[in-house]
């Protein structure tokens, strides 16, 4: 069996760094990939970055069927050379920051596990993708920097905590699966990996509303993570984007939301758990609600 970099070489190819591709060595990593994704013999899944096709092979064994989705067309080219894929393998040409899940939900006919040794330069892009399309995603089991995963799963008071823990953590569950060094890619990679897996929990999470309202929150509030919160939603561009709002006293405006929703005046945003940006949120709408009347 060719290694990656002579499979590559054969066809002239090289990794792309413009596309963070980082392929896997060693197919008995990929089975193990595959083995903790806990997919079932009538699953479909979609792969996101057939690369070389190791994690493809793996996935083709365990599930029923595969869609591929893969943005190089030089790879693309290199397969249909090769000839090197099972039957039960769909390879696309497809950028999935540009996919349309919905469609491809309604194709597969159900919501989609996705499964993916990710290419690290779309890290933020990919997962933030998958929040927005949970509707039409029940799992995604991903490779990513060891970091990312931390920031995923960190707890409060850590530096680690932020914007994506408490978003992720209202809509869905993050475990860790797989530690991966960095020998087990090509071309080698300069950061540890983690192999994690995200389970959306729709019966859970907040009504769209609610969360649309902490998504505006938190962002506002780690934008500026040293400050307190009263002092960070206290800014007159908080309130701005609430026309009934705009225009009030904003410091007095914070420090009412934040004692209807028993929030210390003096906290800042890595000491709040997701349950309590949520609360700031329902009080926030409850503030505008009675504004209104």
């Amino acid at each position: 069996m060719k290694t990656p970099d002579d499979l590559l070489r054969s066809y002239r190819l090289n990794p792309r760094k413009s596309l963070g591709q980082n392929f896997l060595r060693y197919p008995h990593i990929a089975g193990e990939i595959v083995q903790r994704a806990n997919i079932a013999p009538g699953d479909t899944v979609v792969e996101v970055g057939v690369g070389l096709g190791a994690l493809t092979m793996a996935l083709a064994q365990a599930a029923k069927r595969v869609i591929g989705l893969e943005i190089d067309q030089g790879l693309i080219a290199l397969h249909a050379a090769e000839n090197n894929l099972p039957e039960n393998v769909e390879l696309r040409h497809q950028d999935i920051l540009r996919a349309d899940l919905g469609k491809l939900a309604a194709e597969v006919g159900g919501t989609l596990h996705v499964i993916s040794n990710l290419p690290y330069s779309i890290s933020h892009p990919f997962l933030f993708l998958m929040l927005d399309s949970r509707e039409y995603i029940k799992q995604v089991t991903v490779m990513v920097q060891e970091e990312v995963a931390a920031r995923l799963m960190a707890s409060t008071r850590t530096k680690e905590y932020g914007i994506a823990t408490v978003l992720f953590a209202l809509c869905a569950t993050t475990e860790s699966l797989l530690a991966v060094p960095p020998e087990v890619f090509y071309p080698r990679p300069a950061v540890e990996s983690r192999l994690i897996q995200i389970t959306f929990t729709p019966e859970a999470e907040p009504e769209a509303a609610e969360f649309a309202m902490t998504r505006k929150i938190v962002r506002h509030s780690f934008g500026n993570r040293r400050k307190t919160l009263r002092n960070t939603l206290g800014a007159a561009g908080f309130w701005r984007q609430f026309a009934e709002i705009d225009g009030k006293n904003s410091k007095a405006l914070a420090e009412e939301l934040l004692l209807r929703a028993e929030i210390a005046n003096k906290a800042r945003p890595e000491e709040l758990a997701p349950v309590e940006f949520l609360r700031l949120a329902r009080t926030l709408e409850d503030m505008r609600r009675e504004l209104c009347a």
